[in-house]
């Protein structure tokens, strides 16, 4: 929080090869996690999931991850299984 330089640390994350990779699987499970909420959003009607994508980019993917399966479990009802 010293040096408040955020495009110098997002650069960070790209400085070699190893870091590319993980860096770019961070960023396109962020984004299919906001597909993800956008989606359920408009079919299901799942509120507050934008909460989730800010804490998938502060915190971690993984924070928001799991906050978001949270919210959903609570808003969407469970549909009869035909067995």
């Amino acid at each position: 929080m010293v040096n408040r330089d955020i495009f110098g640390a997002f650069a960070a994350g790209f400085v070699n090869p190893y870091a590319s990779g993980y860096s770019i699987d961070v960023l396109v499970c962020w984004g299919i996690l906001a597909l993800w909420v956008l989606y359920e959003a408009k079919q299901h009607s799942v509120k507050n999931g934008w909460v989730c994508l800010l804490l998938g980019i502060v915190p971690g993917l993984a924070v928001g991850f799991a906050l978001y399966l949270l919210i959903r479990q609570r808003q969407i009802k469970e549909q009869p299984r035909n067995i």
